[in-house]
């Protein structure tokens, strides 16, 4: 097959859309990361999986209660929420930051999982962990599992709710992963979105009015979830995701000395100087000439949706072509990929699958003849 790189006007123009594109939503030259105190961070556009900003982002530390995050999607994938629990003496004794369980008494899956995400209940995380799996070791041997699976490589749990262990840690990425994980669950997402909420009164106990850690929610526009984390050896953690319209972020910080500052200046850097380009499938990117075939000229499409976020700076520097395999002999079918459409982006090569728009047939000798005649 003959390898050929193919330039047309019309990808020109695609290229040039863009670009104009991104320059006409305002991103600044040379944008610059912001100085965070946080001594792991990380900036994740939830869209396109890609990691806008990083710092010590793969390092282990401990996640404090962002453990929560894994948790409490944990419970909601095994558990159903009408269940009604009856809490164990085990889980009512662990203390710290709790809900004030109270040995036998009677609470909803639901209910659990806004004692954890929204007041950060550690007693409330034991008790999901006992509901979901029957105990609380085989809660977290899942957790980890979990956490794996997802991509998580770098996370070890040993209890549900993030008090300090010298063996319970994760990282900025791995936090992130679990992060864009729970948010496209519509029951962890709308929970971890709420200010406020109240859990009735039960057999045992008046109602209890929570009210979330996480100060974003309500202050900073877009702000929706997800989980704040604090112990001594931790410190300051968070993480936090944001919408704006179409796109959505998420930032980790960990062992921050002022996590909503951090958080705050790193969602604005990807909001303001980040952009989303977008190459629909079926986005004519060149033709292709076969001088014996029927038509003569086929539109090359792209055969996947494309989405890739860039700063100006990025978008300076792509390299785009074309490249596409001529076929020695006819009829091409509708559909067949011919070739890519490549994008390199710094050290990482991307490509887009291509293909003809319509098939193509062989011309009949008398075809062939009446097409050279008509031509010359």
């Amino acid at each position: 097959m003959e390898n050929t790189l193919v330039k047309t006007r019309l990808y020109r123009i695609i290229v040039l859309a863009m670009v104009m594109t991104l320059y006409y939503h305002g991103i600044s030259l040379g944008s610059v990361p912001p100085h965070i105190t946080a001594e792991s961070a990380i900036l994740y556009d939830k869209n396109t999986g890609q990691v806008l900003y990083e710092k010590n982002s793969k390092e282990e530390r401990p996640p404090a209660s962002t453990t929560k995050v894994l948790t409490g999607i944990l419970a909601v994938d095994m558990a159903s929420t009408d269940e009604i629990v009856k809490i164990s003496k085990h889980s009512a004794s662990i203390g710290e930051a709790s809900i004030h369980l109270t040995t036998g008494e009677a609470l909803s899956v639901h209910d659990l999982i806004l004692g954890a995400l929204i007041k950060s209940g550690n007693d409330a995380s034991v008790a999901l962990a006992e509901a979901a799996a029957g105990n609380e070791n085989y809660f977290v041997f899942l957790m980890n599992r979990k956490a794996f699976l997802l991509g998580a490589g770098h996370t070890n749990f040993i209890n549900p709710n993030g008090l300090h262990h010298n063996e319970h840690f994760s990282t900025a990425y791995d936090l992130a992963v679990i992060a864009d994980y729970a948010m496209d669950n519509p029951i962890f997402r709308d929970t971890v979105a709420r200010k406020t909420a109240v859990i009735p009164e039960n057999n045992t106990t008046w109602k209890r009015y929570l009210k979330n850690t996480n100060r974003l929610l309500g202050q900073y526009p877009g702000a929706n979830g997800v989980k704040t984390g604090t112990t001594n050896a931790a410190g300051q953690c968070l993480v936090a995701s944001a919408a704006r319209g179409d796109r959505s972020l998420i930032v980790v910080v960990l062992k921050s000395y002022n996590r909503y500052g951090d958080t705050v200046k790193l969602l604005d850097f990807g909001f303001n100087d980040f952009k989303e380009v977008s190459i629909p499938k079926g986005t004519v990117v060149g033709r292709m000439y076969f001088p014996d075939g029927k038509p003569h000229q086929v539109d090359l499409l792209t055969t996947e949706d494309f989405n890739l976020t860039v700063n100006t700076k990025e978008i300076l520097s792509l390299e785009k072509r074309l490249v596409v395999n001529r076929p020695k002999k006819l009829p091409v079918a509708e559909g067949k990929v011919l070739g890519n459409l490549w994008i390199n982006l710094r050290d990482k090569e991307l490509k887009i699958p291509v293909t003809v728009k319509t098939k193509v047939e062989s011309m009949s000798i008398k075809e062939k003849l009446e097409f050279h005649l008509a031509s010359s």
